[in-house]
This record gives C-alpha cells, structure tokens and sequence, in this order.
C-alpha cells in the first residue's frame, strides 16, 4: 500500500514539474527573441529624491506573441525603489495618449548580479514583428550618499550618486544613452566610460550600441546637493470621521535632516545685527563663527517647511513637545491650502524635530454613500510636506461608533489591520482601520477609499448619553437636598 502511495505521488508531481518547466523555457526563449531598439534613461537628481525616466522601444522579432515586458533593477535600486510606474504611448504628436499598465514583481533567482525583475503587462500581446514604446518612472530614496559625511555650518553639501552608464537590462539593446541632471553644474568628479559628455548640469553617458543582456558598467557622480534632506522617520496620521460634520486630522511628525552632520558650532545672532557682528567676528579673528542668517545659501540646512493641506481647512494649529509653535502661515484658496511652517531651530545634518499638524475640514468634501448603501471616505494617501520622504508611514482612520465591516481601497501595496480607538462619550469604542507602509515619496500622494457599514442610529447614542448624564446628575442634586443625611441622636419625648 506505501508503495502504491508512494508512486501515485510521484505520478502526480511529474505533471507541475514539466508545466513548470516549459514555462522556463517559454520565459526563456521569449526573453531572447525581443530586443530594445532603442533606449534612454534620465535620472533626476535636482532634489534628495532620485526619479528616473525611462524610455523603452522594445522590437518582438520571433515570439508568436509577447504579453509582458521586463524591466531589470540592481539589488540596490531594489533597496530604495519606492514606487515604479510603467506606461504605453498611444497614437502620434498632439494625439498622443499615456495608458497607465500594470507592474508586478517577478521572481527571479536566476538572474545574474542578484537583479530583481519587474513585469510590465501589455494592454494586447505584442506580435512578431511588432514593436511598441514602453515609459517608465521609478523612484529612488536615501540613493545620494553625503560626501564627507560632516561639515561646517559654511561649507556646502557634497553627495554621491552611484548608478550604471549602461541601461540594466534582460534583453540585448541596439541603442542606449543615460543621462545624468544634478541640481547645478558644480559638479566636483565624475566616471568617465566613453563616449561621455557634459553640459551645463547635465552628464550624459552614450550612446552605446549592441549591448549584450545584464550590461552593467558602474558610474559615481560626486556633486554639490544643498538641498534639505528632510526625511521623516515616523509619521501617524489621524483621520477621525464624525457624522456630525467635520473631519479632524492629527498628523504626528518625527522629522531629520539626512543630509551631512553638522559639526563645529552653531552661530545665528539677530538679523539686525548679523553683518556688524560678522565683521566683529572676523576682526576679532573668529572667522570660524559665521553668521547664519548670512551664511544660510551656503548650508544645507532648513528652517521651514511646506505643507499642502485640502481647501476650505480651519482649525489649524502646529505645536511640538513643548507648546503650541506660533511661526506658521497659512494661505488658503479654493484649489488648496498651503501651510508654511517653521520649527523651532533650524535643522542641520543630523538633527531632529518632533510636532504636530492638526486641522479641520468639512465632512461632505470627503464623505460620500456608494451605490450599495455604504459609506466611504475619499482622502489622501501619503505626506503632505513638499519633497519628503517618509520611512514608516502609518495611518489610522478613526471611524464613528457603530461603523462594521471597514474595508480600504489603496492604489498600492499596504499592511492593514484593526484596532479600537475610544475617545470622549464613547459606550463600546470606535473601529480604526489601520494602513501601513514604509518609503513613502510624493508620488504616493493619491486618493485612498475606507467603505464601512453604518447605521444611523447610533448617531443618537451621544446626545442620549448627554441628556441621561444631566438628568441623573439632576436627580442626585434633588435627592441630595431632600434627604437628610445628618447623624444625630433621636429626641426623647415624655410620656
């Protein structure tokens, strides 16, 4: 009988191990019979953040048909990739249309240098003989490494840029160029593989030709960056729906400079004052002491930020661990409100803020009711300080008592899970949904749904809990004013 069980086993395995198979051999065989006709990449480096542009025309010239596309990422562009985002070009010139195509990550323990492979699905299965444009944007965060790692409050910020000046690929590519744009043309070194070429703040590598698959030939760009590396560490957001009419956010913020350490000391002395005490400084030979209000297009450092909040706010408010922060500004419009703060100190390489956004909006801008009867809330994922990258990004969507059955549609992968929340004249808590993710970059910044079952009765509970709360209050005072509760001992009377 084990024998039996055994070979019956062994019989059922050989079929998933042949389809297996000739699935390797289909991916295999249609990887060699497509080639990239031609191929540019442009690597934005005019901020902390790295976005890359990539432009694929990809020739099928012996598939009968090929439904998806490759793209190939080294292991430490897989590290940092925040976001990828893949597109077809539809019709010509003013014609032209971007359709937005499905990427997926492939498992690939065969490819070589430990690259990590992405599918990009076609909207139709490209035919032999076919050719079709494929555009690309990826984002890359913490990809520009401080170079030296600390600096004076006067020096400027020197970083590196590690990349590769021919395209990684899995299939063969005719004609390649990569070009390189940092923030200005104070560019101190850079990798020469020729033919190489600079132009103003632009390096371009190329153009190659008949590169073979998984090409790869390592490039370092050192150049002058001061732009703030804000980062933010942790960021929990708090979006409390009440169907009473408003909708109240708490953004809790753990902010860092990422850029180069300061070191030396810190000088800032009243504007006013900032060029005599300067010269003072200099004479008194100080010249080490610099003048911050003076010196500050030199640093890299920063001392205010700017928040993009949704129109018709109120409420606002910016307070840290230590009170309520007073250096803000606020300019609203019908399209958007913008908040300018200001922390405490201004931040350099290394150090660390924590506070606290808080503001109001009007429910009905982001409360609606599905075709089925539920409601759901349409709101903002992501950060909304301007070129930020948050590395731990969580938010809690606090629904009213009585809500059932929270469900979220996210554009993008998220950890989620359930919690309860209790606040003020709460009888059994409220349902928060809770969403996750980790580097999060601008481009994370799209409308998220929560759908949730809500009956509204339940809107009653707190006015009741209100009027019985004043009624047994009134109660107690009336019995407390007509029972006497002296102790003292009864009058004798006689007899």
């Amino acid at each position: 009988m084990g024998r039996r069980t055994r070979s019956a086993a062994a019989m059922a395995i050989v079929p998933l191990l042949l389809l297996s198979f000739f699935h390797l051999l289909q991916f295999v065989s249609s990887t060699q019979e497509i080639r990239v006709l031609s191929a540019e990449k442009r690597i934005d480096l005019t901020s902390p953040i790295a976005r890359v542009f990539l432009t694929l025309k990809v020739e099928n010239y012996g598939a009968p048909e090929v439904p998806e596309i490759l793209i190939a990422f080294s292991p430490t562009e897989s590290e940092h990739l925040a976001i990828l985002k893949a597109s077809t070009v539809e019709g010509k010139r003013k014609k032209k249309t971007y359709v937005p195509l499905s990427v997926s990550p492939v498992s690939s323990p065969d490819a070589p240098n430990g690259a990590q492979l992405y599918s990009v699905t076609l909207r139709s299965p490209l035919q032999s003989g076919e050719t079709t444009t494929v555009e690309a944007l990826y984002v890359l965060t913490h990809s520009l490494e401080p170079f030296p790692t600390e600096i004076s409050q006067s020096e400027p910020q020197l970083v590196y840029y590690r990349d590769s000046a021919t395209i990684l690929s899995p299939y063969t590519i005719v004609e390649q160029t990569v070009y390189i744009k940092t923030p200005s043309s104070k560019v101190e070194s850079y990798t020469k593989v020729e033919p190489t070429a600079r132009s103003g703040s632009e390096t371009r590598y190329g153009p190659y030709h008949d590169r073979l698959p998984y090409s790869f030939s390592p490039v370092i760009v050192h150049f002058e960056n001061n732009n703030p590396f804000a980062v933010v560490e942790e960021l929990v957001r708090e979006i409390e729906i009440s169907h009473w009419g408003n909708l109240q956010i708490r953004d809790h913020y753990r902010l860092k400079h990422a850029g180069a350490r300061h070191k030396g000391v810190f000088s800032r002395t009243i504007a006013a004052l900032g060029y005599f005490y300067w010269v003072y400084d200099t004479y008194a030979k100080h010249p080490c002491r610099l003048d911050y209000q003076f010196r500050q297009s030199l640093s890299a450092s920063f001392k205010t930020l700017l928040a993009m909040l949704p129109p018709r706010v109120h409420s606002v408010y910016y307070r840290d661990d230590i009170g309520n922060i007073s250096s803000s500004h606020l300019r609203i419009n019908s399209q958007k409100s913008e908040l300018e703060i200001e922390p405490r100190y201004p931040l350099f390489g290394g150090w660390k803020a924590t506070f606290t956004i808080g503001y109001g909006l009007p429910l009905q801008d982001f409360l609606f009711e599905s075709s089925d009867g539920r409601r759901y809330l349409n709101f903002s994922f992501g950060c909304p300080l301007i070129e930020t990258v948050v590395d731990d990004l969580t938010v809690k969507v606090i629904l009213p008592e009585g809500s059932r059955n929270p469900t979220a549609a996210v554009p993008f992968p998220v950890n989620q899970h359930l919690e309860m929340t209790y606040s003020y004249l709460d009888v059994v808590g409220r349902t928060t949904l809770v969403l996750q993710k980790r580097n999060v970059v601008p481009e994370h910044n799209y409308p998220f749904q929560v759908y949730y079952d809500f009956n509204p009765i339940f809107m009653l509970a707190e006015p009741l809990m209100l009027v019985s709360s004043v009624f047994l209050f009134f109660v107690a005072y009336i019995a407390y004013v007509h029972i006497d509760l002296s102790i003292r001992r009864p009058l004798k009377t006689n007899s």
